[in-house]
């Protein structure tokens, strides 16, 4: 069994949950999304690295998407949560 066939297809959205739930707590929305995000100056820095191997480089890449799509669907639960209505 290889590490891709044990990929948990929620954990991006459990991940993405662990931190609205912080934002719901006041945590800065901002700070949060600095937390989840990768830069693409810094995915530029990790493959530019002469001491990783390609095999390396293609783990970085996978994690790099997978960043992204933690903070696509924080990005929307954020969203949700701010254009809900608030009751008084």
């Amino acid at each position: 069994m290889t590490a891709r066939d044990d990929f948990d297809p929620l954990a991006p959205q459990r991940e993405a949950a662990f931190f609205y739930g912080l934002f719901l707590r006041g945590h800065s929305v901002e700070t949060l999304r600095q937390d989840i995000d990768v830069p693409p100056s810094l995915l530029d820095k990790w493959l530019k690295a002469r001491d990783f191997e390609e095999p390396f480089r293609e783990s970085l890449q996978r994690v790099y998407a997978y960043r992204k799509q933690v903070l696509a669907i924080f990005d929307g639960l954020v969203w949700n949560e701010q254009s809900r209505p608030q009751l008084q």
